[in-house]
């Protein structure tokens, strides 16, 4: 399962001592240390000028795929083409998705879990 962090929960989490993004990696230290890779990315929020060819309002892309886009990429904004977007800077991280629970029986994953955990208790 992938997630967004914005900038701004990265650094509040650092700050408090809660994890911390190192060598391109989240560490949490909250619930037990665990650590997932980390990539740079944006998530578009809206369309300030031209027309949304590429459908990106909504969306999250990493710095990689910005740049096959040809994309420019500044602080809050990114501009493709004729269009501008007003973003938000973050990191794209993965986790393992818990598998679906059988009939009475729960299969857990106790890193995932705390993880979301976690995020969802600072959104």
């Amino acid at each position: 399962m992938k997630l967004f962090l914005p900038q701004k929960f990265l650094e509040d989490w650092s700050v408090s001592e809660k994890a911390d993004l190192q060598d391109g990696k989240l560490i949490v230290r909250e619930g037990g240390p665990s650590t997932h890779p980390a990539a740079p990315a944006v998530h578009f929020v809206r369309l300030v000028s031209g027309d949304d060819e590429h459908s990106l309002v909504g969306r999250v892309k990493t710095s990689e795929q910005l740049a096959s886009l040809g994309a420019e990429h500044m602080a809050d904004s990114v501009i493709l083409g004729e269009a501008a977007y007003e973003v938000v800077e973050g990191y794209v991280t993965e986790v393992q998705a818990a598998a679906k629970p059988e009939a009475k029986k729960k299969a857990a994953n106790p890193e995932a879990d705390l993880l979301a955990a976690f995020i969802l208790d600072k959104l």
